[in-house]
Formats: structure tokens, C-alpha cells, sequence
């Protein structure tokens, strides 16, 4: 990987201080991740769905979007940070 590639993938990334006060339990913290990966989330919760004509149309499954901030949420308290 080249030298910018990475730095532009580190930019990219939450504050290791937001980390480790999520992995505390910090309320804002964890806000703040789930604000960090908004978008990816959504992005990964974007299903093909049905209208109730039969049309298709993409949109965001909330069931889905909900267990993946879950799982964010569960992975970031049970973090240990060295």
C-alpha cells in the first residue's frame, strides 16, 4: 500500500481519544462513532424493497441498520484498549 493511500485510510478513522472513551461507555463517544459510520452503515442497510404496487425501489432496511449500530455500539464498550 502506498504511503498516501495509508495516511488518507488513518484520516479516515475516529480519534483513538473517542475510542477509549467509548470503550469506557462515554455516551457522546459512542454518538460520535455512530456519526463516524453513518454513512457506511447506511450504505451496508441499503436493501432492494417493494412498494405496495410491486414497484422496485431501494431504500434503508431499519431493521438491519438498527442491529448493525448495535453490534458498533457493543464492539466499541467491549473494546480493550492497550
Amino acid at each position: 500500500m502506498s504511503r498516501g493511500k495509508k495516511k488518507q485510510q488513518e484520516d479516515n478513522l475516529p480519534s483513538y481519544h473517542t475510542i477509549c472513551r467509548a470503550s469506557e461507555g462515554d455516551p457522546e463517544a459512542i454518538q460520535e462513532l455512530l456519526n463516524h459510520y453513518r454513512n457506511y452503515i447506511l450504505k451496508l442497510s441499503t436493501r432492494r424493497l417493494w412498494d405496495e404496487y410491486g414497484q422496485p425501489y431501494y431504500g434503508v432496511d431499519e431493521t438491519l441498520k438498527n442491529r448493525l449500530e448495535m453490534k458498533l455500539i457493543t464492539v466499541a464498550v467491549k473494546f480493550k484498549v492497550a
